[in-house]
């Protein structure tokens, strides 16, 4: 299976466009309120000895954080140009990264047999891929994890629409991190309440754990303080 031309041509001219500093763009927050907060819910769970594979990576912003708490980090992101911008921003080879997609059971299926099990940390992935990728998104997911990894899974809610409409809204319009999403079509669909519990244990994995959380963004309101969108995270694995 392959995504769509229009859902990889649309990523690739984001990022190629793009200069690949963290930050630029919307949704790329410091990872102190995004990968450091998020990782609360997975420590419990996890074994740290097993590598991470950071899902949908974009230009490593997270991935990087992730290698500091996790034996090894990959990221993978569908765009080359993204795998190409996360390695020019670690020069230290402090993680590995590689282009892949994750709708691909051959691709997926590759990286699990070099790495072995691991964690995943995918974060607002879902609701950027088609609905007809989401189910070999989350086997692929599961397919990662094996049996002794685990998974944290966060995705905004509906109501995050709602919050990107009001700071669209705000004087002046658009802020230019808005439009650049804009301009290259990438549309951010709804994932419905109760779908990707659902598309986890079609996938054969068990939701261990679940809760609602704010997704840190890169822009900010008027005031300066982050925009947050709701969301929820799902602590997902084989038992």
């Amino acid at each position: 299976m392959t995504v769509s031309d229009r859902y990889r041509t649309a990523w690739d001219g984001f990022w190629e466009q793009d200069s690949g500093e963290p930050g630029e763009p919307f949704w790329d927050a410091d990872p102190a309120l995004t990968a450091r907060r998020d990782l609360d819910h997975l420590a419990p769970y996890a074994d740290h000895t097993l590598p991470v594979a950071d899902l949908g990576c974009g230009n490593g912003t997270q991935t990087r954080f992730l290698a500091t708490r996790f034996a090894h980090a990959v990221g993978v992101d569908l765009s080359a140009a993204a795998v190409a911008h996360a390695r020019r921003g670690d020069p230290d080879g402090v993680a590995a990264y590689e282009q892949l997609n994750l709708a691909d059971p051959v691709q997926v299926g590759t990286l699990h047999e070099r790495i072995g099990d691991a964690n995943v940390y995918m974060r607002a992935v879902l609701h950027q891929s088609d609905p007809e990728d989401r189910p070999a998104v989350a086997a692929a997911v599961a397919r990662l994890v094996g049996t002794q990894g685990r998974a944290l899974v966060l995705e905004p809610t509906n109501e995050a629409k709602e919050v990107i409409a009001a700071i669209a809204a705000q004087p002046g319009g658009p802020s230019p991190k808005l439009r650049r999403v804009k301009e290259h079509d990438l549309r951010p669909g709804e994932v419905a309440e109760g779908e990707v519990a659902t598309l986890l244990r079609t996938a054969g994995l068990t939701v261990i754990d679940e809760g609602t959380t704010s997704l840190a963004m890169s822009e900010t309101r008027l005031d300066g303080s982050p925009v947050e969108l709701p969301g929820r995270w799902f602590i997902a694995g084989r038992l």
